[in-house]
């Protein structure tokens, strides 16, 4: 089953890091003030992008490396100007076998 990160726009401007397997029904649970506690203190406006992975390791690992990006560094992620995989470590073929 896919997974997904996700990134939010918040009320305030800030952006919220995520990850599920279904982006609009999350949203919507964030929408409703049921969410994560970043999103209960500011209003979710919008899913600015998502990107689907292959499981929930690599969405956990891809969550972990954007939560550590700036808000500038999210928003060219957003924009296209840099990939998610730049920011994911590389397997080597020595560790897939």
């Amino acid at each position: 089953m896919p997974w997904f990160l996700y990134l939010i726009e918040c009320a305030d401007g800030s952006l919220y890091t995520g990850i599920a397997t279904d982006v609009e029904a999350r949203f919507l649970v964030h929408a409703s003030g049921k969410g994560a506690r970043y999103t209960r203190a500011r209003k979710p406006l919008r899913v600015l992008a998502s990107f689907e992975l292959t499981g929930r390791s690599e969405a956990l690992r891809a969550e972990y490396r954007v939560k550590r990006l700036s808000a500038q560094q999210k928003r060219a992620l957003i924009a296209g100007e840099r990939s998610l995989e730049s920011l994911l470590p590389r397997i080597e073929a020595s560790e897939e076998e």
